[in-house]
């Protein structure tokens, strides 16, 4: 990957690219972009950077103040994995214009700042981020609302509902309800969509390292990627959502990161693997610990635990990851820390509609420090035994206070995900 932008001015010109297109993260965790000629890829794109109209971006700026600048991120620059247009991308970081500073609602701006402050209080030198994503293939998706009527419909050819449908002919190879884990083809029908994904995912630097389906029936997946720092692990899930649409979509289908698209069967979240580090030592570890966990580790696990009810604004901001959060389909419903399953808890299953992980990420890493400085210790006297929010006298997240978050971001997710089609389109 470039690291300079002579490199990136190099890169275009290696490839043969006819387009450069700038892309940036809304504040409700949706990319945005807008593209230019490659004549006019010139390095004070880096520094000057090239102007936009905040008004029209959710969340961002009101009319009287429209005025913003992206300064694109040499080191983010690869050739785009879906467009037949050889297309240069760039992810760029959004600017005041007046004063020439960082956007503060610049969801990447928010994980960048995460990192510095991780650093800054001597907890760790580096942490590192590795979520396992979540997501169905659909063939048919259709909705509609209107004065007389509301429904959505959803269809696939893997769908146990389809077993006596005439297909001339029904091979059968339906999918069972929580019966996903593992089928080969045929009935696994998106093996090779699967493989066409994570090889496009390693075109863009993006390291997937497993794909398999998932439990549901009716198309759920998961790929697996390596592990990476906050920020770059932040580029890569855009990255990973975007490619998976695109892949779907050339080959007839849709992709969704909704939390629960169909009644009866799991729903799709993302476990996130989490570890801090200085230089070469894992914080996490001790091998005498309970889990082979350490203080801090106990410590880090602590704020999220103490902090789930405000977490779960960002982790769980819509009411379908409500939908999932039920008992008797492997989603989290208790708070706990517990060996073999280190801790599952309701904000670490982090749910991928609407909000960006590039803020998604950083609350766990603001509790953890928190959680350090208040030494909140989650300490397990025995490993029969598990701690749960009524241990430590938590409200349970059905209790979550109206927030000054929730009284503005919420109703964004809301205008944009109420909709059975819309949400499948935001998420």
């Amino acid at each position: 990957m470039p690291k300079s932008s002579a490199e990136v001015l190099q890169l275009a010109k290696q490839t043969g690219a006819k387009i450069v297109d700038l892309k940036f993260v809304d504040l409700p965790g949706v990319w945005q972009h807008f593209s230019i000629p490659v004549e006019d890829l010139k390095e004070d794109l880096f520094d000057e950077g090239i102007g936009f109209d905040g008004s029209s971006i959710r969340g961002f700026q009101m009319i009287h103040e429209s005025d913003m600048l992206l300064v694109a991120d040499a080191e983010t620059a690869c050739v785009d994995p879906a467009l037949e247009i050889s297309t240069l991308n760039l992810i760029c970081n959004v600017v005041d214009p007046i004063t020439r500073q960082r956007y503060t609602r610049d969801p990447r701006y928010i994980a960048q700042k995460a990192e510095s402050y991780l650093k800054s209080a001597g907890i760790a030198d580096i942490s590192y981020w590795g979520p396992e994503a979540e997501f169905y293939i659909f063939d048919d998706v259709r909705y509609d609302q209107n004065a007389h009527s509301g429904y959505y419909y959803i269809d696939s050819e893997e769908g146990v509902w389809n077993t006596g449908r005439q297909e001339s002919p029904n091979l059968g190879y339906k999918i069972r309800h929580k019966e996903g884990y593992f089928p080969v083809p045929p009935s696994d029908t998106l093996q090779d969509i699967r493989s066409e994904i994570i090889l496009k995912l390693r075109e863009v630097g993006v390291q997937a390292e497993v794909h398999h389906h998932e439990v549901g029936t009716a198309g759920q997946n998961e790929i697996d990627i390596r592990y990476s720092t906050l920020t770059k692990m932040a580029d890569s899930i855009m990255y990973y959502k975007y490619v998976v649409r695109n892949i779907a979509k050339k080959h007839g289908k849709v992709a969704t990161f909704m939390p629960k698209p169909i009644f009866g069967d799991n729903g799709s979240g993302m476990h996130t693997h989490q570890s801090l580090w200085k230089g070469d030592t894992n914080l996490f570890w001790d091998e005498k610990g309970y889990a082979q966990i350490s203080q801090t580790a106990r410590h880090y696990i602590g704020g999220l635990l103490r902090h789930a009810p405000a977490l779960l604004g960002f982790c769980a901001p819509t009411t379908n990851s409500y939908r999932r959060l039920v008992p008797g389909f492997e989603a989290p419903v208790n708070l706990v820390l517990r060996l073999l399953n280190v801790f599952t808890n309701t904000a670490q299953q982090c749910i991928l509609a609407v909000c960006p992980f590039h803020l998604r990420s950083n609350c766990p890493l603001r509790t953890q420090i928190a959680s350090s400085c208040w030494k909140l210790a989650v300490i397990a006297a025995h490993p029969a035994e598990s701690f749960s929010a009524s241990t430590l006298s938590l409200a349970p997240p059905r209790e979550l206070p109206i927030t000054s978050w929730h009284a503005t971001f919420l109703p964004l997710c809301q205008q944009s995900c109420c909709g059975g089609g819309d949400l499948i389109a935001a998420a």
